[in-house]
């Protein structure tokens, strides 16, 4: 009976930990992932022609990849994640395990899915696996390309992340993402 309590008393300890430190995954790409959770947001909603799209590679990562037209006004590209509230609490920073083509991308975030506006930070890859760090406290209020006169991100959680290609450039990008966790 003893023996029984020690396995459950671990059991449950072990499980309680796994939840709370699973907590910390915004999104981790594996070939069990439905992407239809994402959503495909290009210049074509303002007439552009610029194309993405998001899939899954023979690595189990996501590639957001495509090509940028500057044509008809256009020139940017994105995907975005409608995640269920996550609570940030003391957490500081989103961190990407990403690989890049060594050109700028924007991660974006919203609070809440309805606001208007997104919380912005561009980052430059390498064209190598890296591990980028972005302070939460550093994205800065934007819409439609314009910094706006709000405090910078402070809120206790967020509801949307997207990544975002635009660099006014005729050319192709490609970016691997293999997950992307808030610590």
């Amino acid at each position: 009976m003893k023996k029984i309590l020690i396995i459950l008393t671990f059991l449950l300890v072990f499980f309680n930990l796994k939840i709370l430190f699973a907590q910390d995954i915004i999104y981790n790409f594996n070939n069990e992932n439905n992407l239809k959770e994402w959503m495909i947001v290009n210049d074509d909603v303002m007439g552009g022609v610029s194309t993405s799209n998001l899939s899954i590679n023979k690595d189990s990562n996501g590639v957001f990849g495509g090509k940028i037209s500057t044509a008809y006004n256009g020139g940017f590209a994105s995907v975005r994640y409608n995640c269920k509230r996550i609570y940030i609490k003391e957490k500081k920073n989103i961190k990407l395990n990403i690989k890049g083509d060594k050109k700028e991308y924007q991660l974006r975030i919203k609070a809440n899915t309805n606001d208007y506006y997104s919380y912005i930070q561009p980052f430059k890859t390498t064209g190598k696996w890296e591990e980028i760090t972005i302070p939460l406290k550093e994205m800065y209020a934007s819409f439609r390309g314009r910094r706006l006169d709000v405090k910078n991100f402070n809120n206790d959680y967020i509801e949307q992340i997207t990544f975002l290609f635009g660099n006014n450039k005729n050319e192709s990008f490609n970016l691997i993402i293999d997950s992307i966790t808030i610590q």
